[in-house]
C-alpha cells in the first residue's frame, strides 16, 4: 500500500524555495569567515549580503552548487556526515517542529513524506507499507555526481534517525538502511550516528523500518503544537504550489517563519532589504497591505483550529500570540462578522 502525499510535488526547479539557513550551516561546519563566503558561493549568483540575510531562497540549482563548491573546499569526502550530525530540528523550521510533534514515527514520517518540499524542492519520499515494514523511498528529482548524492543522503539519513530517536525514546535498531551511493573508504563511521544494518549499491536509497515500531507512541507528542505546525507547513506548501513571485507572497512566506502574528512591518522591510514606506508602497500595487496579508494568515489559522480541534477560543488566541482573548474575539469579529464561538457552532 502507498502512502499518498496530500499534494502533488510540482514545485518549479528554477523556483526560490530553498531555506538559506542550511547552506549558512555547511559555511559554519567549513569554519567560513565573512571574508571566506565569496568561494562558498561562486557561480550561485547569491551575494554575501543576500547569503547572510535569513529570509533569503536559494533555487535547487544554487543549493547544488553550494554544496559543490562546500565539498571541494571542505576536501572532507565524509563531510555529508559532518552537516548531518549538526542539523538539529530547529534547522528544519516548521516541519522539524512537526515532526518531533507528531503522535508516532508513521505520523512523523508522512508529514516528511508530505512537507520535505517546503525544505527541499528536489528531494521526493515515497512511502509504502507493507504488512510488517514501512519503506521509505528517498528520490533526487535533480542529476547530480554521486559525491553530492552520497553527501545529501548521509545528512538526510542522520536527520531522519535523530527524529525517529526522539520519537521511539531510543537508537532506530531494527532499521534497514540500504543506500544508492557505492561504500565509501569511510563506510564504518556510519554506525556512530545510522543504527541498524546499512548496505551500499542499491537501485536507489530505501529505509525499511518495523511496522511496530512505527506505531510506538511519541511521549513528547503536544497535539496543540503539532496543529500549530501542521497549518504552519500546510500554507507554506500552498504558496509554493502558487508560483507566484510578488511582494506579498514574499511577506506570507516571511509571516509564515516567524510565530503567528509576531512579525512586525519594520521587521518585515528589513529583511527584504527596503525600507517600510517602500514595503507599503509595492504592496499598494498589489492591491494589498501588511495589515490585509497579515489578517488573512491568522484569520486562516484560526478558523482552522476552531474546525479541526477542540481548543478552547482561550487557547487559540493564545496559539495565535493574542494576550488577550477579548482582543482575538473583536479581530476574528472584524475578520469574520460572527464571534468565534457562534462560528464553531454553526459548523
Amino acid at each position: 500500500m502507498e502512502l499518498k502525499s496530500i499534494m502533488e510535488h510540482d514545485i518549479s526547479p528554477e523556483a526560490a524555495s530553498i531555506p538559506s539557513n542550511y547552506s549558512r550551516l555547511i559555511a559554519r561546519a567549513l569554519g567560513l569567515l565573512t571574508q571566506d563566503l565569496p568561494t562558498l558561493l561562486t557561480n550561485t549568483q547569491i551575494t554575501v549580503e543576500e547569503f547572510l540575510e535569513e529570509s533569503t531562497l536559494l533555487t535547487a540549482d544554487q543549493q547544488i552548487r553550494l554544496l559543490e563548491n562546500a565539498l571541494r573546499i571542505s576536501q572532507n569526502p565524509a563531510f555529508g556526515l559532518t552537516v548531518g550530525k549538526m542539523l538539529t530540528p530547529g534547522a528544519h523550521g516548521a516541519m522539524g517542529f512537526l515532526v518531533n510533534s507528531s503522535p508516532n514515527l508513521l505520523t512523523a514520517m508522512q508529514a516528511f513524506q508530505t512537507f520535505s518540499p517546503t525544505r527541499m524542492s528536489f528531494v521526493r519520499l515515497e512511502l509504502i507499507a507493507g504488512k510488517d515494514w514501512l519503506e521509505c523511498h528517498y528520490h533526487l528529482d535533480l542529476d547530480v555526481s554521486e559525491e553530492v548524492q552520497r553527501c545529501l543522503a548521509e545528512a538526510s539519513a542522520i536527520t531522519f534517525f535523530d527524529c525517529a530517536q526522539h520519537i521511539i525514546g531510543k537508537p532506530l535498531e531494527t532499521a534497514i538502511t540500504q543506500f544508492k551511493h557505492r561504500e565509501p573508504p569511510y563506510h564504518q563511521r556510519y554506525a556512530e550516528c545510522i543504527p541498524g544494518q546499512i548496505a551500499f549499491g542499491h537501485s536507489h536509497t530505501v529505509v525499511k523500518i518495523p511496522i511496530e515500531v512505527c506505531r510506538i507512541g511519541n511521549i513528547s507528542a503536544n497535539q496543540q503544537n503539532y496543529l500549530l505546525a501542521f497549518k504552519q507547513c500546510e500554507a507554506m506548501l500552498s504558496q509554493l504550489h502558487a508560483g507566484e513571485n510578488s511582494v506579498e507572497l514574499k511577506l506570507k512566506k516571511l509571516m509564515l517563519s516567524h510565530p503567528p502574528g509576531t512579525l512586525s512591518e519594520e521587521a518585515a522591510a528589513a529583511s527584504m532589504f527596503i525600507s517600510k514606506r517602500t514595503l507599503a508602497r509595492r504592496l499598494k500595487v498589489e492591491g494589498a497591505s501588511f495589515r490585509k496579508v497579515r489578517d488573512h494568515i491568522l484569520s486562516q489559522q484560526a478558523t482552522s483550529y476552531l474546525r479541526d480541534s477542540k481548543m478552547s477560543v482561550e487557547a487559540i488566541a493564545a496559539i495565535l500570540n493574542y494576550h488577550d482573548s477579548s482582543n482575538f474575539r473583536r479581530a476574528f469579529k472584524r475578520w469574520m462578522g460572527i464571534t468565534p464561538e457562534t462560528y464553531r457552532n454553526h459548523l
